[in-house]
């Protein structure tokens, strides 16, 4: 395959950026978007220029760290899928392919493609830890959880903090993420006992990072490429109602 790619290239998060061409030819319909990156990248090393930066670690579609923008989309055009394993048979011979990071107030661009998502992680702390007691794991059946929530709780832990539900929020909103973090936890007894500070602390961070509210369009659902639901965030905001008032 012989492909055009426009590739925003930004040397700092203080410099402006730009959309670079490059064309690239002898790409394996076989090969993952980002083995086509390193195809690349090899190239303009060899060249004497700089390389694309861009994230990546497992490249097994369980980390979410592979975070780009593929035309327009999250993690490109193929649904529930993330860029690692996005594959080139998705391209056409001949197609021009615009790459770009995450586009969103809470994650600035750290170089090229790379952004800083610290503030997943600042929320994550606010959440705090689960009075949960330490020593030799319990019998699995020693708490009896109803099968239903079990099986909510491990769909909404499913969530592998990528911010592709943010990339694609117009507000740039990251209640899918906070919603799947509470949901998990506020179904299973384990964290019951700060469900209430949890939630508070968790969306007082979130605001405190500069994202934007939920904007109810559901786009955050579709980029997702664990297929997580918006009924996360209808129990978030049910959970954090419920907290308020018991706080004031």
């Amino acid at each position: 395959m012989k492909l055009s790619l426009r590739i925003w290239r930004q040397p700092d998060a203080a410099a402006k950026g730009k959309m670079v061409s490059y064309e690239i030819d002898e790409v394996s319909e076989d090969a993952s978007f980002l083995e086509m990156l390193d195809v690349l990248n090899e190239r303009l090393i060899s060249e004497g220029e700089d390389p694309v930066a861009f994230d990546h670690d497992c490249r097994e579609g369980i980390c979410g760290a592979c975070s780009l923008v593929i035309d327009g989309q999250p993690h490109g055009p193929q649904a529930a899928t993330t860029t690692c394993q996005l594959h080139m048979r998705k391209f056409k011979d001949g197609d021009a392919i615009d790459i770009e990071p995450w586009r969103a107030g809470a994650f600035p661009v750290v170089k090229d493609l790379v952004v800083d998502r610290s503030a997943f992680d600042k929320i994550i702390q606010a959440g705090g830890y689960i009075s949960a007691p330490t020593g030799t794991a319990p019998d699995a059946h020693a708490v009896p959880i109803a099968k239903q929530d079990a099986d909510a709780a491990f769909s909404a832990a499913e969530c592998i903090g990528c911010g592709a539900c943010v990339a694609a929020c117009p507000n740039g909103s990251g209640m899918l993420f906070m919603g799947a973090k509470v949901t998990h936890l506020s179904l299973m007894p384990q964290g019951q006992p700060e469900r209430a500070t949890r939630v508070l602390g968790m969306v007082a961070a979130h605001d405190e990072a500069g994202f934007g509210g939920c904007t109810n369009t559901g786009e955050c659902a579709a980029a997702c490429p664990k297929e997580i639901g918006l009924d996360v965030i209808g129990k978030l905001n049910r959970d954090f109602r419920k907290a308020a008032v018991r706080a004031a």
